[in-house]
């Protein structure tokens, strides 16, 4: 049976070996998030919750369309990597990380400016935006510190290093969540902040986290050893670097845009509604967060494999990835359909929360294989430099599917939030089908970078 689907035991020891490390890092990522979910939700109320998840819907959308340079990077990198050209490897990570530092700058530039007319393409209620106002005005200065850490976990994770991202994320988790909550409740000698507080310790343990992948990439001996005069812009470098990250930087607008837009359908309905969308929201997070591991594993090894002239190698890998998150997902299924009171009760014990949160839940459990099997491909075509097919694939199934048929069923049906994952079930079984055709084909290994 692994014979016939192209897997190979040794590759999954090893694709395993690697993303376990990329896999905490994945979850302490995605936990900095959950607690300031949790302890907004408990230690403050439900209108901070939906007025925070609305500030990080705008925050993330910025980072992960304008951090696209990494998508490249990775690929040039692994490339690099695999033919033991370590001086090339070290130009493209500094122009890298020069890019950016200036894209980080300008977003926060603009974000400052623009602050107001950013948010009023929400329906909210006052106290709602109130909430939402202090919380973004606080935040956004953390914008450039998650372009450095963007920059520089992608570069390590480039060369196979996913311990050190891991170590850092873990550090900066614990400053954020002790920070959260002393901040937020005014513990010992610190002064009571409510959504401010969580919003400065979010803002500290980003800028804690950036410091250190700058001290590890610029000063300490690795394979990764940025100088300065790496990070001078040179066309020879540059111009591969837009070729490969482009597309990612337009399916990352095109996807974070859409899930702007799901929000602000999300936003006419009730506060229940919006607060429960956002708990919903992290719990998916949480759901498919080792599958985003295992993708950057693939990533990394098919990029490698490929820098080593070994096509076969490549495409076993990404058969092996799908596997591994395939199952995953069947996993996370049965997990979230047994027990779905379980997975709501650490954001919320509000019943109105938890009541409209059990149907969606369903649908978001019955997503999971696909979904994953979608993070999976779409990292192994990265690895290989097949960014614009991941920019087509991801473009065609959110706006031809996903976002059309979310507003239908909201304001046509009365889906509520459960529509917005039942849409996303209907684009999965059309383009799971499409990305699966890309790879087999191997096209993507005809690809110079």
């Amino acid at each position: 049976m692994i014979k016939k689907f192209n897997i190979d035991k040794a590759i999954m020891l090893t694709v395993i070996s690697l993303a376990l490390p990329a896999i905490a890092e994945m979850a302490l990522h995605t936990v900095v998030g959950v607690a300031d979910t949790i302890m907004i939700s408990r230690l403050i109320n439900k209108e901070a919750l939906a007025g925070s998840g609305f500030v990080n819907l705008i925050v993330f959308m910025l980072v992960f369309i304008f951090s696209s340079f990494n998508t490249g990077a990775v690929a040039m990198v692994a490339r690099s990597y695999g033919e033991k050209n370590y001086k090339k490897l070290n130009e493209i990570a500094g122009q890298n990380f020069s890019v950016n530092i200036i894209i980080g700058i300008v977003i926060t530039a603009l974000a400052l400016v623009f602050s107001k007319e950013i948010f009023s393409i929400y329906d909210m209620e006052q106290v709602v935006i109130d909430y939402t106002h202090a919380y973004f005005n606080i935040i956004v200065y953390g914008l450039i510190f998650l372009f450095v850490s963007f920059a520089g976990g992608a570069l390590l994770r480039g060369v196979g290093d996913t311990k050190t991202p891991l170590y850092i994320a873990l550090l900066a988790n614990v400053l954020n969540i002790v920070g959260n909550y002393v901040l937020i409740t005014g513990f010992w000698i610190f002064p009571e902040m409510g959504i401010a507080g969580a919003a400065f310790s979010t803002t500290f343990s980003r800028l804690v986290a950036a410091a250190l992948f700058v001290y590890i990439l610029f000063f300490k001996k690795f394979l990764v050893q940025i100088e300065l005069k790496h990070m001078h812009i040179k066309r020879n470098i540059i111009s591969p670097l837009w070729k490969f990250s482009y597309p990612g930087a337009i399916e990352q607008a095109l996807m974070q845009i859409s899930f702007v837009i799901i929000g602000v359908v999300v936003s006419s309905l009730d506060t229940v509604s919006e607060a429960a969308f956002r708990i919903l929201i992290n719990i998916a997070s949480l759901s498919f967060m080792p599958t985003v591991g295992i993708s950057l594993a693939a990533a990394t090894l098919v990029g490698k494999s490929l820098g080593e002239n070994d096509e076969d190698k490549a495409l076993k890998i990404g058969h092996t990835a799908a596997l591994l998150g395939v199952l995953w997902g069947i996993f996370m299924s049965v997990i979230l359909v047994v027990f779905p009171r379980q997975m709501i009760l650490p954001f919320t014990s509000e019943a109105s929360l938890i009541a409209i949160s059990l149907v969606p839940l369903l649908f978001l459990a019955v997503n999971q294989p696909m979904l994953n099997y979608m993070i999976v491909m779409s990292g192994a075509l990265r690895g290989a430099g097949d960014t614009r097919t991941v920019m087509v694939t991801t473009a065609l199934r959110i706006w031809l599917l996903h976002v059309p048929i979310t507003y239908v069923l909201v304001h046509f049906y009365g889906g509520g939030i459960a529509s917005v994952w039942i849409a996303e079930i209907i684009s999965f079984v059309v383009f799971c089908v499409v990305i699966h055709i890309r790879f087999v084909g191997k096209k993507w290994a005809k690809i110079e970078i």
